[in-house]
């Protein structure tokens, strides 16, 4: 593992925890709205109505798969902390900076790695959307 403290590790870890039981929150609430608003769409006469109606599912479908992204790249980086990996870069293997992880927990990769893939992945990923799942 790299460099970083028991303390580090620990207090890196309840971030992560604490930030996956908040989105398994978000996560229920959105599959209520956007079942409610389903439903709402489907009744609805009035064409702008259902149209806005639509818009909101699709939005509420965008943010859901945004907090499941989220939430899977929270798992990963607790998989790491198990297999004493977390805080090394998946790319050079050299540790990530506290502070790094500090502002982003489930950082994968050191800065120049970071900045390496998203110049080699941005176009194929869709541009600056897939970058922030992988910070």
């Amino acid at each position: 593992m790299s460099q970083l403290t028991q303390e580090q590790i620990s207090n890196l870890k309840q971030m992560l925890d604490e930030r996956a039981q908040a989105l398994q929150g978000e996560m229920h609430e959105e599959v209520r709205d956007r079942e409610s608003f389903g439903d709402v769409a489907s009744e609805l006469a009035d064409p702008g109505d259902a149209s806005f109606a639509d818009l909101t599912v699709d939005l509420q479908n965008a943010a859901l798969t945004r907090d499941v992204t989220e939430m899977r790249a929270i798992e990963a980086a607790l998989q790491r902390v198990e297999d004493k990996t977390y805080g090394d870069c998946i790319d050079c293997e050299t540790a990530i900076p506290y502070e790094r992880l500090e502002a982003q927990p489930t950082a994968e990769r050191c800065m120049p790695c970071q900045e390496m893939y998203e110049k080699t992945h941005a176009n194929a990923a869709g541009g600056s959307a897939a970058r922030g799942a992988t910070l």
